[in-house]
């Protein structure tokens, strides 16, 4: 009871030394605020980065590959220069029946045909790309169906020009007009809406011609797989300055979905060793989530250890700060000291005083710095429009640093206080 009496009138007595300069001491403390505040609100920042790239690699679907048609390189570059040549390319319908078939673990192969064209409304005309699929592709890519439907097995048997509008380019398409009661023109052809529907995943889509920049997927027509054919072709004719250019590609990308994560890394290397077989220019490329995903987490760790360590920069400064001001104080101080132990104060007296001014330095910034940490997040997330996490683990590393900053530079100035000689403390002036 004794004890613990007198642990809590040092504490006292540490406090008030404090408040006697209240500004030298608030002075002290921004070190450490700054530097618990940059800790949770760098990691909030970072967190939220990750979390926005984590969740659009997983809308792709961690248990899919994406095969993707790409125009050669050699062939690109002389396409341009050539009148009449029908540059063939790309992935084919065989690939498609003989990933089903050969590659274990399979559990669907959606086929997909991309073409850029214009879809016109009345007097409203806007570019889109048209992707011809099967009814399938709500469960294999993924599709929210806000209102009507999708396209159907039966549209696709029996070659309906019927379509599915994705809610961006049906809301400028239809400014005041139901979507579902009209047709749209693409191309010549007429085409009932059906359904509006919302992609999960704003991932960009490749355009029939294999370049990487594509159409936003909020402006997509879909169409059945078999209406696309029949309508479109498999040869596109592009015409410009005098001169055509012409282009066959059956199927722009097939994504192949496997029954769980393991086959989908057992399934990677053997679908692009078939591939390769029948395809000697290299007209693909194969696209993995789950790789990405994986790059994605371990960027997230580097990254986090990276914008944790500049912020701990920040908490050894002010740690610095405490430490040089203690000093000071020691040395302001060096007759009290003495005083105090003429009066039959121990070491472990001064010692204990001093460490307490230099914690509640330090956990009194540190409890500052973690509101200010908290709320910067979603200040940054208000007005910049990102998204901001702040985790539990990041308040209380940040705080749990900051009062162990505090022992840590307090200890040798109040070991200095504590060595003090008693008599040659009290001749100080």
């Amino acid at each position: 009871m004794r004890l613990g009496t007198h642990f809590v009138g040092t504490v006292r007595l540490g406090i008030k030394s404090l408040l006697l300069h209240k500004l030298r001491s608030a002075l002290t403390m921004l070190g450490i605020i700054f530097g618990v505040c940059s800790v949770i609100a760098m990691l909030a920042i970072g967190e939220g980065a990750s979390y926005e790239a984590q969740e659009a690699i997983k809308k792709l679907g961690s248990n899919n590959i994406i095969v993707r048609s790409v125009k050669p390189p050699e062939e690109a570059n002389s396409s341009g220069s050539s009148r009449g040549f029908v540059l063939e390319y790309g992935l084919t319908y065989d690939d498609g029946a003989r990933l089903q078939r050969t590659i274990p673990g399979v559990r669907a192969v959606l086929p997909m045909r991309i073409i850029r064209e214009n879809v016109r409304f009345d007097q409203n005309e806007l570019p889109c790309q048209v992707i011809g699929t099967l009814p399938s592709y709500v469960e294999i890519v993924g599709v929210d169906i806000l209102r009507g439907r999708f396209i159907t097995s039966v549209d696709e048997m029996y070659q309906n020009n019927v379509c599915a509008l994705t809610a961006g380019l049906a809301s400028r398409l239809f400014p005041f007009q139901d979507p579902l009661t009209m047709s749209v023109k693409v191309a010549g052809v007429y085409y009932q809406v059906v359904g509006i529907v919302q992609e999960r995943n704003m991932v960009e889509q490749r355009s029939q011609t294999g370049q990487i920049d594509g159409e936003p997927l909020d402006n997509n027509v879909y169409i059945p797989m078999s209406t696309s054919r029949s309508r479109f072709g498999e040869t596109i004719f592009r015409r410009t300055a005098g001169s055509f250019s012409a282009e066959r590609v059956e199927l722009h990308q097939v994504t192949v979905q496997m029954q769980d994560t393991d086959a989908v890394e057992t399934a990677d290397p053997q679908i692009k060793t078939l591939l390769r077989r029948f395809h000697p220019k290299n007209d693909y490329e194969t696209i993995v989530p789950l790789e990405l995903l994986r790059q994605a987490e371990a960027t997230k760790r580097i990254f986090n250890i990276v914008l944790g360590s500049i912020a701990a920069i920040s908490l050894l400064v002010g740690g610095i700060g405490i430490m040089n001001i203690m000093l000071a104080t020691v040395t302001e101080r060096t007759r009290e000291i003495g005083v105090r132990r003429a009066l039959g104060a121990k070491k472990k007296d001064i010692i204990t005083q001093f460490l307490v001014e230099t914690v509640v330095l330090s956990v009194g910034g540190g409890l500052i710095g973690v509101v200010i940490g908290v709320a910067v997040p979603f200040i940054v997330s208000a007005l910049a429009e990102m998204i901001t996490i702040v985790t539990v683990w990041s308040v209380f590393l940040a705080f749990g640093i900051s009062g162990a900053i505090g022992i840590m530079f307090g200890i040798y100035p109040a070991r200095s206080a504590a060595n003090l000689d008693p008599i040659e403390a009290l001749r100080h002036e």
